[in-house]
């Protein structure tokens, strides 16, 4: 795997990753900013949550749950001083479908955080993670 960061101009820069994909990151205005894309530290956090959704998807799939929607939403505390590193993760998943299985749900969850999810892992050295899943029934076609 592979990435490219070229700076642009005050704290703007744009992202290559290996895979072809461009990405603009920007400070906040107070930090010399112009505001032009995502911190750095909130694409760890995407990423982190895109990580584990695809993983429970995946896992779901494979264990024949029909998913019509899974959103996941992370919230995140850092510490006050630097390193800011992040203290506490709480990820809320939301996931729909036709007759998901609760107990299905869960274990797609829990093999994403404490196996698969390689952002969560790396994540979990410094921070807390914490879980909340919530079961939609998707409508009748």
């Amino acid at each position: 795997m592979k990435a490219r960061i070229k700076w642009n101009e005050g704290v703007s820069f744009v992202a290559e990753t290996g895979s072809g994909h461009a990405i603009v990151l920007d400070g906040a205005t107070d930090a010399g900013g112009r505001n032009l894309g995502p911190r750095p530290m909130e694409l760890v956090l995407a990423g982190t949550a895109a990580c584990t959704a695809f993983d429970v998807v995946w896992i779901l799939r494979k264990a024949r749950q029909v998913v019509s929607d899974c959103v996941v939403e992370a919230d995140a505390e850092r510490a006050a001083d630097d390193p800011k590193v992040f203290t506490r993760i709480h990820l809320k998943y939301r996931v729909a479908g036709t007759g998901l299985n609760r107990a299905q749900v869960e274990r797609a969850v829990k093999l994403s955080k404490e196996k698969y999810c390689s952002a969560t892992l790396m994540l979990a050295k410094t921070a807390e993670i914490s879980v909340e899943i919530a079961i939609d029934e998707a409508a009748p076609s």
